[in-house]
């Protein structure tokens, strides 16, 4: 039905064929590379919410151009067919043809005419009459009706357009989402004569965009997770270990023997933190217990595991247990146990009387000792890898230490890219700047600045640790 506002006002001409044409023939090329697009990610698709909320909005732009390239198909060939045309065909059953109905309403005669879509999309029998303006809220959900009786009010009344939607129930027993729009007809003395609608049953299109709502508020939800999950674990970390960054500050007797300073260096927030970890106790025989390792895995389950081994060492060596039998131990309790699956790790004991470390790693790196300028990895103790028979026996080694010498402590991802011989390469190539720091905290410093915070894939941590008497 053409879109008139006076009741003598000439119907509106369909615009030119070939403009028209021209903006389909734009309009099917862009469906075709949008449809091309959709199917190249579909082959690499996942059920990943991320991957769900793109292929969502594929459709629901598919969508809107069908109904566009079918609305200029209509703009093209002129005026939908009325309940007084039945020589016009059909139009096919799905088609956007089928989802658009006009009515009118005649205010002097109280008469109504509706096309014969309209009947199909509100779910009336075609051979009863049209319902009044009156009688047509009958059709709308109750939660709808006021919007429907303001949008019509103001059209009568006050000449202004509709442009609104609302839902209908059907006999059928289903519900259906309309859009309405539509405008008055004013008669020679400016009164409202009668009133058009154009109504589009918007149901699938509603039903895509809430699928596009849907998919992205699970990926938002998904993403606010993770992130509450780190917090927890950074917050459950901090209040495992000692501080991350600065001195350490053990209680102690007498003169202090050793410097200590850490640093965590966390991966990037998109990855959970994982279980890497360094520990300095002083013990009750005045001997400080050194101490960093792994563990597999990532996130708050990881972190509640970190707590539950650093506490195991700590009892171990408070109960006088070496570095050798530590590991020992802590294998033996670790394949009791499904979690946690430590990586690797390495423990010391310094004994401040002779200047005596002695240690025992399971397969993590050596630590780094730094000594007038040079540096060089402690000789690896003879013994096993963690994860052999629960028997196995660590081997120990010891090293004397001087006054001056600087112990560097590490996990595997310090240095981002290089691992093993590589990496320790690499930190002993700072030998000379490390040299030339007053105090442990100056050297992590030193570390932190030449192999940064930003971007990491994986978390790390240092301890240095300075002989000063």
């Amino acid at each position: 039905m053409p879109s008139h506002l006076s009741a003598d006002r000439p119907a509106a001409q369909p615009p030119g064929r070939g403009s028209v044409d021209a903006l389909i023939s734009q309009t099917r090329r862009l469906k075709g590379e949008v449809d091309a697009v959709r199917r190249d990610s579909e082959e690499a698709a996942s059920d990943h919410p991320r991957e769900r909320w793109q292929r969502a909005l594929y459709d629901l732009a598919l969508h809107h151009l069908n109904d566009l390239d079918e609305h200029l198909a209509q703009l093209r060939d002129g005026p939908l067919p009325t309940a007084a045309a039945p020589e016009a065909p059909l139009p096919t059953q799905g088609s956007l043809l089928s989802r658009v109905g006009s009515a009118e309403w005649n205010l002097l005669t109280d008469e109504a005419s509706w096309s014969g879509e309209l009947y199909r999309i509100l779910g009336r029998d075609p051979a009863a009459p049209p319902l009044t303006l009156d009688e047509l809220p009958s059709l709308v959900v109750d939660e709808d009706r006021p919007k429907l009786t303001a949008m019509v009010t103001g059209c009568l009344v006050d000449a202004r357009p509709i442009d609104g939607e609302f839902r209908i129930a059907r006999r059928a027993g289903d519900v259906r989402t309309v859009h309405m729009m539509g405008e008055p007809v004013l008669d020679t003395d400016g009164s409202t004569a009668s009133m058009w609608a154009v109504l589009r049953d918007v149901s699938a299109l509603r039903r895509s965009q809430r699928v596009v709502s849907e998919t992205r508020d699970s990926l938002h939800h998904r993403q606010d997770a993770a992130r509450s999950e780190h917090r927890l674990a950074v917050e459950l970390q901090e209040a495992v270990l000692p501080p991350w960054r600065g001195s350490l500050r053990l209680p102690h007797r007498g003169a202090r023997a050793l410097d200590l300073a850490s640093h965590h260096l966390p991966a990037s927030t998109r990855t959970l933190i994982g279980g890497d970890w360094y520990d300095a106790l002083e013990l009750t025989d005045g001997e400080t217990l050194l101490s960093v390792g792994d563990l597999t895995g990532q996130g708050v389950g990881v972190t509640s595991n970190m707590t539950m081994l650093l506490g195991a060492v700590r009892g171990m060596a408070m109960a006088g247990a070496q570095p050798g039998q530590v590991m020992a131990w802590l294998n033996q309790l670790l394949d009791a146990t499904v979690q946690p699956a430590l990586g690797s790790a390495v423990c010391c004991r310094y004994r401040p009387a002779t200047r005596t470390l002695v240690w025992a790693q399971a397969g993590h790196p050596a630590p780094l000792l730094f000594r007038d300028g040079t540096g060089r990895a402690l000789d690896t103790p003879d013994g096993v890898l963690l994860g052999a028979t629960s028997g196995a026996v660590y081997g120990q080694a010891e090293e004397t230490l001087r006054v001056g010498d600087l112990l560097l402590l590490y996990t595997d991802g310090l240095v981002p890219g290089h691992t093993g011989a590589a990496a320790a390469n690499l930190l002993l190539g700072l030998a000379p700047r490390l040299a030339g720091n007053r105090t442990a905290e100056d050297c992590v410093r030193t570390v932190v600045r030449e192999f940064g915070e930003d971007g990491r894939e994986d978390n790390a941590c240092v301890l240095v640790v300075k002989v000063v008497s």
